[in-house]
């Protein structure tokens, strides 16, 4: 928990700098438009929506939303995100008399949050500092929160194609999930094992890569790994979007999670499907 104000301090240390026009040599992929960024000191965004409901047989709820902001120059390479899902369903709990019962409730909850500030030496290459937190009320980890610094380097950077990478240690502490045991051995959890918080030394790796396959369609894949000696955490996010207009497309993405340290009960990998509607700006 305790590293969400230092996430925000990174973006408003971004924001703060002095605006700066955009090198024609590393224009920014025309997913996003040219012009607004170099307008705005080399700023873009974007924010994503998707919302399900289902009635009659079985009853569901789901929605999810995101915001990316991303600044890019000929110095700085900044970028800030914030990300929401939530889900109700049936669900079948045991009351405290053993009774099993059908009710309406939450079957996902979760929110994170990040922020990276890089410097660039050159055109390609850059410093970075960067922090992560997220809450999970139904994953691995409760919480989880991470600051890093490290080196990043542009790879390849055209109109359709960019490849980036980012490596370095950084510090990280989570708390595991607690979890219900059977110590009787009747078959039935009567005993709650809440773990102590956790905190390592960790290597952070960032791939991000972006392919413009028509002028309105393109491709993103972003790796994410936090491996320590404890945990060893790995994030994919693979989305294909479609542009309508300027501002608005359609988009699928694809999240794995995966958390090494696990307790009993709990699964070591969480996966999460998305219809979005997008709009850049």
């Amino acid at each position: 928990m305790k590293k969400i104000p230092l996430a925000t301090i990174l973006l408003a240390a971004s924001w703060g700098v002095h605006a700066q026009t955009l090198d024609s040599t590393m224009a920014a992929v025309p997913a996003v438009s040219d012009s607004t960024g170099a307008a705005n000191g080399g700023w873009t965004g974007s924010g994503e929506f998707g919302f399900a409901s289902a009635r009659g047989n079985s009853r569901t709820e789901n929605a999810n939303a995101k915001l990316g902001l991303a600044q890019e120059n000929e110095y700085w390479k900044n970028s800030f995100y914030l990300n929401g899902l939530r889900s109700k369903g049936d669900v079948s709990i045991v009351d405290s008399n053993g009774a099993t019962i059908d009710k309406f409730g939450t079957t996902a909850n979760r929110y994170d949050s990040g922020a990276s500030v890089g410097y660039k030496f050159d055109p390609r290459s850059y410093v970075v500092g960067a922090a992560r937190y997220e809450h999970d009320d139904f994953g691995a980890n409760i919480w989880q929160g991470i600051i890093s610094v490290g080196y990043g380097y542009i790879a390849l950077k055209n109109d359709r194609t960019e490849l980036s990478f980012e490596i370095g240690p950084g510090y990280k502490e989570y708390q595991p999930t607690k979890s219900e045991v059977d110590t009787n051995g009747d078959g039935i959890a009567d005993t709650t094992i809440r773990p102590d918080r956790k905190n390592e030394v960790v290597a952070r790796g960032l791939i991000n890569a972006k392919y413009r396959l028509t002028d309105n369609t393109s491709i993103e894949d972003t790796f994410l790994t936090e491996a320590g000696s404890q945990n060893k955490y790995y994030q994919n996010d693979l989305g294909f979007s479609v542009s309508m207009t300027k501002k608005l497309a359609l988009k699928l993405a694809y999240q794995v999670r995966y958390n090494s340290d696990t307790q009993p009960g709990t699964q070591s990998t969480d996966t999460l499907y998305t219809t979005n509607l997008v709009y850049n700006f």
